[in-house]
């Protein structure tokens, strides 16, 4: 088999036609630098700059910038509310101490610091997953 031919059969840089052809096109505008970028990228992936972004927008695992800055503003609103928790932790061995008993509303906060925990480590699992 030629090289020619075994590029068609293993690495097609087009989609395979589908009978009827396909009925819905998008139009998409870029820079120029924007159309280098996805060349560039067409190039190394070994594809056609169309295949690159349907491909890249049918992926499963896609993730866009607005999803990673809101996983990080959650991150940001969950590390205060655990820096509010620890305080009150501080004040409840502050007074466990001087009085020599453990207060009953300390459970409570313990229970919200183990809640503000897992929220942590979920968003800690969404941003590895990206």
């Amino acid at each position: 088999m030629t090289e020619k031919n075994e590029r068609r059969l293993f690495g097609r840089q087009r989609r395979a036609n589908v009978d009827g052809g396909r009925e819905k096109s998008y139009r998409v505008y870029v820079t120029a630098e924007e159309d280098a970028q996805l060349r560039a990228r067409a190039v190394v992936a070994d594809v056609t700059v169309p295949r690159l972004l349907f491909e890249s927008a049918m992926n499963a695992n896609i993730e866009t910038t607005t999803d990673r800055k809101g996983a990080i503003a959650e991150l940001f609103v969950v590390t205060r509310l655990m820096a509010n928790v620890s305080n009150n932790v501080n004040q409840l061995a502050k007074f466990a101490n001087t009085e020599g008993q453990f207060p009953d509303t300390a459970a409570a906060v313990v229970a919200e610091y183990r809640a503000l925990a897992v929220k942590v480590e979920d968003v800690i699992d969404r941003l590895a997953e990206s």
